[in-house]
């Protein structure tokens, strides 16, 4: 076996020659290990087949030199909502929620930047400039209408955070969402316990919607979707793993008996009366693997790429209709943490333009072998245009265009090493998530159903199969949910293992 599609780790089989049904898991990202971990408690034999090299998919955590005191970035998922329960379960189960740790965000520390139409502004000091551009903006669109100071907050803290989290094909209309709707909505109900800051200039939004939650009902299907993603991005009960978000697919894939094989590309499908059957390219070898069931967990796009017979024309209709959304990230190795002596101490800056998203990650590695910087965080259009530039434009864009907000980095020697991942030209992602913004609940739902739904012995996992797009939790919801469906397809297997659940951790 060449390097290339090396097994991941020592206990393992190499074909399903033990007795008990086999199941194929097409894909080792989060929602793949913990339908193999799952399958596996239940009596199942399971093998994982990955495309790449590495496991994690999406959870990809990036060390600048090797050993555990390296400096790391996350160059995919990097959080965790606090009411994410089953991914904190998941975490508490593997043994990891020691590692636990806050996650600061963006707008989270008063000292990073916010770009306004003043230029670069400490978090601190923006109130009054984005207050005067936010009254600005209401002159020309509703020149009746002049707020009280609460409203204005209101309005030009959440525009702020519509430019910085938003899609670029979004951000004009939940603009004008915010100033036909929401604005009205807000004014109905007291905002002085929500206003906070010396000159209470700052309006918390989770302690707003939290006590009203009403004024969402009034709100478009478009707004009220990407209020769920702003509360998310913003919450001051964000968490992260210390060392790394990898800890986590490393920590399930550490528990399989069957094999993770790395480097086996599924590039066929095809859904039999007695099973499925898949083609595999392994280096320079193509061969056939014969499962009784497949748990396919890779991201459409990638699945689109394959050659698929046996799905009925729905199916095959939602797997070229699930729409992904580019995100590219872009990280710097620097030689000191130099944003500390600025007062930067953690969470992110809105640099705008090019760059969009600044984050500052915690010094998880040994002194002295310097720090990281997740230098550009871009969604949507933006981060396509990212992926179309070369690698070396890429990087270089970057560091000129945040060195406006961050002139150390042009000091000689600062930057040690760039790295990027343009994840809409990742062949096996398509991109950063799922795209559902903008959709109503009826067409998300409907979406789901369609992603989700079996097809003979082929069941389908993956965040684009959940409630919770774009997040871990919705990797291992998906999952869990699969193998829920197969548990049902397969009542005699059911029957006969139900007494010998082998797992020491216990199954979710």
């Amino acid at each position: 076996m060449d390097a290339a599609s090396r097994v991941w780790h020592a206990h393992t089989f190499d074909k399903f020659e033990q007795p008990g049904r086999r199941v194929a898991v097409v894909g080792a990202g989060i929602s793949g290990l913990v339908a193999a971990h799952e399958l596996e408690c239940r009596g199942y034999r399971v093998k994982v087949l990955e495309g790449t090299t590495r496991i994690g998919g999406r959870i990809h955590t990036h060390r600048f030199g090797r050993g555990p005191g390296a400096p790391s970035v996350e160059l995919g998922a990097m959080r965790i909502p606090a009411h994410h329960h089953t991914t904190l379960e998941y975490i508490r189960r593997m043994g990891l929620d020691e590692k636990l740790r806050t996650f600061t965000t963006l707008l989270s520390d008063e000292n990073a930047f916010l770009r306004t139409g003043d230029g670069f502004l400490r978090i601190r000091d923006a109130a009054a400039p984005l207050r005067e551009n936010f009254l600005r903006e209401l002159e020309r669109h509703r020149p009746w209408q002049r707020p009280d100071d609460g409203i204005v907050a209101f309005g030009a803290w959440l525009t702020a955070i519509v430019d910085a989290i938003a899609p670029p094909d979004l951000r004009e209309a939940l603009r004008m969402d915010l100033r036909r709707q929401l604005l009205d909505l807000v004014a109905l109900v007291d905002l002085g316990p929500h206003l906070r800051g010396p000159a209470r200039d700052r309006v918390d939004l989770h302690s707003l919607f939290s006590a009203h939650p009403g004024i969402r009902a009034g709100c478009s299907a478009r707004l009220n979707s990407f209020l769920d993603d702003i509360l998310a991005e913003t919450s001051p009960d964000l968490l992260r793993l210390h060392g790394g978000m990898d800890a986590l697919p490393r920590a399930v894939a550490g528990r399989l008996r069957g094999p993770v094989l790395l480097g086996h590309r599924v590039t066929g499908i095809e859904v039999c009366d007695d099973g499925v059957r898949l083609t595999v390219r392994a280096g320079a070898r193509t061969f056939e693997e014969h499962a009784d069931l497949v748990v396919c967990t890779a991201p459409f796009p990638a699945v689109r790429r394959m050659r698929l017979r046996g799905l009925d024309a729905d199916k095959l209709d939602v797997l070229r209709e699930v729409e992904y959304c580019p995100a590219t990230k872009v990280a710097v190795h620097c030689r000191e943490a130099f944003w500390r002596e600025g007062g930067i101490q953690g969470g992110a800056s809105f640099t705008g333009g090019r760059v969009r998203q600044t984050y500052y990650p915690a010094a998880d590695g040994e002194p002295g072998r310097g720090a990281a910087l997740l230098a550009s965080y871009t969604i949507g259009d933006e981060a396509a245009r990212f992926g179309r530039m070369s690698v070396r434009r890429r990087h270089r864009l970057v560091l000129d265009e945040l060195s406006a907000v961050h002139p150390e980095l042009m000091t000689p020697g600062m930057v040690l090493d760039v790295v990027s991942v343009a994840w809409g030209n990742v062949p096996w992602s398509g991109g950063g998530c799922a795209y559902r913004w903008g959709k109503s609940d009826e067409r998300c739902a409907q979406e789901l159903r369609r992603a989700f739904r079996p097809v003979g012995r082929l069941f389908f996992a993956g965040e684009h199969c959940s409630t919770a797009s774009a997040w871990i939790e919705g990797g291992i919801e998906s999952a869990l949910r699969a193998v829920e469906a197969v548990e049902r397809h397969e009542p005699a297997h059911r029957t006969a293992t139900a007494a010998d659940r082998h797992d020491p951790a216990g199954a979710l």
